[in-house]
């Protein structure tokens, strides 16, 4: 049943999204602070786009936000011109941006008030499971709410589930981070070390990409590593800023993330050789430094 959505956010990962809910037969209203992107969608896709994101979410029944981080979530939520101004109640709330599960949470206390739905649902999949409507999806909230929208959302994924209340859904793309974050450093160094040694890293890898070793990371980003190129993903401004959320909720939990640290930093290098919109593989060239 077609329903009145509002997306804000059409960046790399919100564009698609919002254009797979579209292409879903929903009427769609969409708010992007440059909008010149905005204009670029309304002439690939079916809708109407808004001014605010007041404008956008008013009278809408679902609405999306995947924008870049707490301080943009709380403009586009909280601001003057803010959906808040706006959201209807008995509305629901997905938010689809990477941010911490404290903000999470505080959302989820104002919509209880307010008496709206809210699910924190940050994604996975990069930039080309969002164009191919094939993102994981991660999500806190109240049960519900996920049933009522889910969907919605199923609209651009493959694979979504309630992990638990506000705020789990963020808690769980950290773990996530953490997890990529060590995978792409142990590649870097695998194919580092295979060439050191003059095998031939396409054969090596074809080899053990079918063993214990196998990765979306492997299967997905191992050529271009070896041919030096980094432009075909997640960046690694953006990577940084994932796993300083990580970190900090690692001191609130009091737990260790010692690989997670050094990789930090590891990316932190690869910003001062000028790689902060190079994919997160691009650790592979602090090895190339020399």
């Amino acid at each position: 049943m077609s329903c009145k959505v509002s997306f804000i956010g059409l960046g790399v990962m919100g564009y698609p999204m919002a254009g797979y809910i579209s292409k879903a037969g929903h009427n769609v209203t969409i708010y992007n602070r440059t909008v010149s992107k905005a204009d670029k969608w309304l002439s690939e896709h079916k809708g109407k786009k808004a001014d605010t994101p007041a404008k956008a979410a008013d009278g809408a029944e679902y609405i999306f936000t995947c924008v870049g981080n707490d301080n943009d979530l709380r403009e586009v939520t909280f601001g003057d011109h803010g959906i808040f101004k706006a959201m209807k109640k008995n509305a629901i709330y997905i938010d689809n941006t990477t941010a911490s599960a404290t903000i999470a949470r505080e959302i989820y206390d104002y919509s209880k008030k307010k008496g709206f739905g809210f699910l924190d649902a940050p994604v996975s999949g990069g930039q080309a499971g969002a164009e191919n409507g094939a993102l994981t999806v991660m999500i806190g909230g109240d049960k519900k709410h996920f049933d009522k929208a889910k969907d919605k959302i199923e609209c651009y994924s493959k694979k979504m589930k309630l992990l638990g209340g506000a705020g789990s859904g963020q808690l769980a793309k950290m773990v996530n981070q953490i997890c990529i974050a060590g995978l792409v450093q142990g590649l870097s160094e695998g194919i580092n070390f295979g060439m050191k040694a003059g095998l031939n890293m396409e054969d090596v890898i074809e080899v053990i990409s079918k063993g214990a070793a196998q990765s979306w990371q492997m299967d997905n980003r191992y050529k271009t590593m070896i041919a030096d190129k980094f432009d075909f993903g997640f960046a690694v401004d953006w990577m940084r800023k994932d796993l300083k959320i990580a970190l900090e909720e690692a001191k609130k939990n009091n737990s260790l993330l010692p690989v997670t640290e050094i990789v930090d930093k590891y990316y932190g290098e690869v910003q001062e050789m000028g790689g902060n919109r190079w994919d997160t593989s691009s650790l592979v060239k602090r090895f190339r430094k020399k």
